[in-house]
């Protein structure tokens, strides 16, 4: 049996981090996901590591971007306001094709908003973030277990695609504490032949940069990068399906939603309510095929959600708008609970 230790979920994070091989971790503190910071701080230093608190999330990113250029597994974390400042360096490092690992534990917004738990920056991490066309990997976890499975599979997918990839986590996921284990971390390593680790003359140079001022030189850059997205699309989805062989409502949910709607489930199903729930775990990819399966099966769709609506766009994309698909939500920090995710289910089977 596995050995488990109990954490907390941002503190999960980092340690994975460690363990996946990340010797490179700036940052800047921010409710609430300070605790990822604090134990960079305390670990790295021990284990031969840098820990930097940059003087702003600005200068975090291009720290984040000059390291992931020399090919070394390089972290930094925030929360949504913070994000939004590092989003031009998201948008730099993309442009560089140069792996790198970005945490958001989301707080309430728009504006500073509140330090309580959110998903409201669905849009901003799955549809870019940054100026241009560019994508991120976005990974969803919905138990402290997968903010550890998920920090590793988040390195080993930058790795793989040379890319950014994002734990898309909420603050109630964050502070958090569960049992977890490490021992069934399967961490990938990948040749870096285009890193900056100095030639000796033995090679020819390597340059990262996303400067092109040939715009057909960009264009083609731009093809050949979503070539890659649309490789990533066909085999890198993951999504879990609970419930769902004979449903008839399906119940879309990510995060600590996710948590909640799987108990809503339940309950109606004890009230004979065939329902089930397709918990996408990439977030972009989108878990597509999925949906569009259960499109041919269920009758209606329910997104739940911790913002006012942002998922449900992609679940309906994914269903080609064949089935309804209605919004059960709270925003501000406020998270909907069973009874009335269960409410919504009953209304759905009602036709309503």
């Amino acid at each position: 049996m596995a050995e488990k230790v109990l954490m907390k979920g941002n503190e999960a994070i980092a340690e994975a981090a460690i363990r996946a091989g990340c010797r490179h971790y700036f940052g800047y503190p921010i409710t609430p996901q300070t605790e990822i910071a604090a134990y960079m701080a305390k670990k790295m230093p021990k284990i031969g590591g840098v820990f930097l608190q940059a003087e702003s999330e600005i200068a975090s990113i291009n720290m984040v971007y000059g390291a992931a250029a020399t090919g070394m597994r390089v972290m930094t974390s925030s929360s949504s306001p913070g994000i939004s400042l590092k989003t031009e360096g998201l948008s730099y490092i993309a442009g560089s094709d140069v792996p790198a690992l970005v945490v958001n534990v989301q707080r309430g917004g728009p504006g500073l908003g509140g330090i309580q738990p959110s998903q409201s920056d669905y849009f901003q991490a799955t549809k870019g973030g940054g100026h241009g066309d560019y994508r991120m990997i976005v990974l969803a976890p919905a138990s402290v277990q997968e903010m550890a499975s998920l920090t590793i599979k988040g390195f080993n997918l930058a790795d793989k695609y040379r890319m950014t990839s994002m734990i898309l986590a909420d603050g109630t996921i964050g502070q958090m504490m569960e049992p977890i284990s490490f021992e069934d971390a399967e961490i990938e390593t990948y040749e870096k032949p285009w890193a900056l680790t100095g030639h000796g003359n033995a090679r020819k140079h390597n340059i990262v940069n996303s400067l092109y001022l040939q715009p057909d030189a960009l264009e083609r850059t731009n093809f050949e990068r979503y070539e890659k997205y649309a490789a990533i699309e066909e085999n890198e989805p993951m999504w879990e399906e609970y419930m769902m062989e004979d449903a008839e409502i399906c119940v879309v949910a990510f995060g600590i939603a996710s948590r909640v709607a799987k108990n809503a489930v339940v309950a109606a199903r004890a009230e004979g309510i065939k329902v089930g729930l397709i918990r996408p775990i990439t977030l972009w990819p989108f878990p597509t095929k999925a949906l569009r399966k259960a499109a041919d099966q269920c009758k209606r769709f329910i997104s739940v959600e911790l913002n006012m609506g942002q998922m449900i766009e992609d679940v309906r994309l994914a269903t080609e708008c064949k089935r309804p698909v209605s919004l059960c939500h709270r925003a501000g920090g406020m998270i909907p609970s069973p009874e009335q995710v269960l409410e919504s289910i009953r209304k759905a089977q009602k036709g309503e």
